[in-house]
């Protein structure tokens, strides 16, 4: 077997989709390999980014893919890439073994649609949740699987300015 520390990690994009209320959209995630507890099933749209393809630009087509939305206003984004290491009993379980863990570049966008353009079952794509909510930023964390949490700590802090900015711009 590889070793896994020698195994590189998959490019990936996040979003933090925000409401104009300042909540951010939270999804329960189907299908992981390995079964937590209701708490750690919930995580933010995010996805590989393809050939070709900016980070940006894989950010909006996860977004639409995920949970069909694409009228959306950029906020921000991390300004560096983040990094997590799956866990011991997920190795070599996803993406045909071929990465150890993923390097993020996670957006904050603003969902300007109405809130019935998100979708759970996009045509043509597989569903990745089930069941979806809007909740406060500061709770995301402790909603992740456990190997995931730091990742979400540190958009909290990165993007822990946006919900109050939005509140008052919806005023």
């Amino acid at each position: 077997m590889t070793d896994p520390a020698t195994l590189p990690y998959r490019p990936c994009v996040g979003v933090v989709l925000f409401n104009p209320a300042g909540l951010v959209f939270m999804g329960r995630r189907i299908g992981l390999p390995v079964r937590f507890d209701d708490a750690g099933m919930w995580q933010l749209p995010q996805g590989g980014i393809d050939e070709g393809e900016t980070p940006r630009e894989a950010a909006l087509r996860e977004l639409a893919e995920e949970i069909g939305v694409e009228q959306v206003d950029y906020l921000a984004e991390t300004p560096h890439w983040l990094h997590y290491d799956l866990p011991e009993e997920m190795m070599g379980k996803v993406w045909g073994g071929k990465y150890r863990g993923q390097k993020q570049k996670w957006f904050a966008l603003l969902h300007t649609g109405p809130e019935r353009e998100i979708n759970l079952t996009v045509p043509g794509h597989r569903p990745e949740f089930d069941l979806w909510r809007w909740e406060r930023l500061e709770r995301i964390p402790e909603l992740v699987v456990p190997f995931k949490r730091h990742i979400y700590e540190s958009l909290v802090e990165t993007f822990g300015h946006l919900p109050e900015q939005l509140r008052a711009r919806a005023g």
